[in-house]
């Protein structure tokens, strides 16, 4: 199809490019969606009700790891594939990771069936008024339904990711907001129960990835449909052995960077925990935005490497690095010296946060931007156990460093310890291993 390296390059180039505006696009519908249903269900179904969804919503997250790092694996085993331009390879490894994931569905439905007669689940939601004691269990029983089917189709979006076509999968998951919206509306108006309104906001994005999976399987690559016969041990064992660093690498990044309100509220209490939160979705808007530059990067550098585009990535490379840093410059320094006029803005006067704090999460986003671009370096090319060693390595400095940081310096101290343990643990190894390790495979 590609005459050249060089026309490979520009389609990946365009590749990337029509992903990042996708998944911007989708992920404002996405915001805006959020937005609009707050006060929507929160006047319909009032503050018990709205409670017990949110703490189901909540619960995604932690799901989010019942997948073992195999999407991860099939994205990386996809872009293999796509690089030795191998179907039957590709059909191996989809065919091997959709019967893995849909026995992982079949087994958790099966131990929630056996376990939801037996559960009072007013008790698990806490909830005492008749409506919400009523749809407890019902509501519970929706969001599972939605989940289960879920992890077998996730496929579909590593698939496309792998194949360097994100954007598509970024569209499908708009229109599936939009629809989700208008289902939610929908709800309201007929006044049904929270079990529907479950289901408008995580059935039907579901229903629009089904339908995603059906247009890729059925008319753009029919030679992918997961089929028993296509399972086979190689793939299987190749799945897995990279899923499982994957999954290392999701559990310990919960663990180091999910901990700090915990540690706040036990040292400084629940205010600092408010003021910390507030500044932190703040500074999130560019590592949000820098995420959805860099993500489609990933599968490109795994295809690239099976090609032996080595000069391809470099390039890449050292070009996204410095627009991450200029990008992540820029709008730290605006941040520092403007958060705390934003804040009040955006949430009132009564947040007073100190300078070193902004100064901290700026920094941070500078790190970030190393960090970032090195990760979609690494997982592009399977560098995965060293991930896992740094990230091992960092997870006691990391919340030895925020503790002792914390009491010694109060608030601003749980950014600056996190900041000091990353540089030590990660980012200094990441550089010594980019430059001595990865840059000569690359030069060969």
């Amino acid at each position: 199809m590609f005459s050249s390296f060089e026309d490979r390059a520009k389609e990946r180039g365009r590749r990337i490019a029509l992903t990042t505006i996708a998944t911007a696009v989708a992920k404002a519908i996405s915001m805006a969606t959020g937005l609009i249903t707050v006060p929507l269900t929160l006047n319909y179904l009032g503050v018990e009700r709205y409670g017990m969804w949110m703490t189901i919503s909540s619960v995604v997250a932690l799901l989010a790891f019942t997948d073992m790092g195999i999407g991860n694996g099939l994205l990386n085993s996809i872009a293999e594939a796509n690089g030795k331009d191998d179907r039957q390879l590709a059909r191996g490894y989809v065919s091997s990771a959709f019967f893995i994931l849909l026995g992982i569905a079949l087994f958790l439905g099966v131990l929630f069936a056996l376990a939801y007669p037996w559960v009072s689940w007013s008790r698990v939601f806490n909830v005492s008024t008749g409506p919400a004691v009523r749809e407890a269990g019902p509501a519970i029983a929706a969001f599972m339904a939605c989940f289960l089917v879920n992890i077998p189709m996730g496929i579909v979006q590593r698939i496309q990711l792998g194949y360097q076509e994100g954007y598509v999968n970024a569209l499908w998951q708009g229109l599936g907001s939009l629809l989700g919206l208008g289902a939610v509306i929908l709800s309201v108006n007929l006044k049904l129960g929270l079990p529907w309104l479950i289901f408008s906001l995580a059935g039907i994005p579901v229903v629009a990835l089904i339908a995603n999976g059906t247009a890729l399987f059925l008319v753009e690559r029919r030679w992918l449909i997961p089929s028993w016969s296509c399972v086979n041990r190689h793939a299987i064992r190749h799945i897995l052995d990279m899923g499982i660093f994957f999954f290392v690498l999701q559990i310990l990044g919960v663990f180091n960077y999910s901990s700090d309100n915990i540690i706040l509220s036990q040292i400084l209490g629940a205010d600092a925990v408010a003021g910390y939160s507030v500044a932190a979705r703040l500074f999130s808007i560019f590592p949000i935005l820098l995420g959805m530059f860099l993500m489609p990067l990933w599968s490109a550098y795994g295809e690239a490497h099976a090609r032996g585009d080595r000069f391809w990535i470099k390039q890449i490379f050292k070009k996204t690095l410095g627009w991450s840093l200029v990008i992540n410059t820029l709008g730290s320094i605006l941040l520092v010296l403007w958060g705390q006029q934003i804040i009040d803005w955006w949430v009132g006067p009564h947040v007073s946060l100190p300078f070193l704090l902004f100064l901290g999460m700026g920094l941070a986003n500078l790190l970030n931007a190393f960090a970032g671009s090195m990760a979609m370096l690494f997982n592009g090319l399977n560098i995965l156990r060293f991930q896992v060693g740094c990230m091992l390595f960092a997870s006691g400095g990391l919340l030895a460093a925020k503790i002792i940081l914390t009491r010694k310096m109060g608030l601003p101290g749980m950014v600056w310890g996190t900041l000091l343990a990353q540089i030590l643990c990660c980012l200094i190894p990441s550089l010594v291993y980019l430059r001595w390790k990865v840059w000569p495979r690359l030069s060969v």
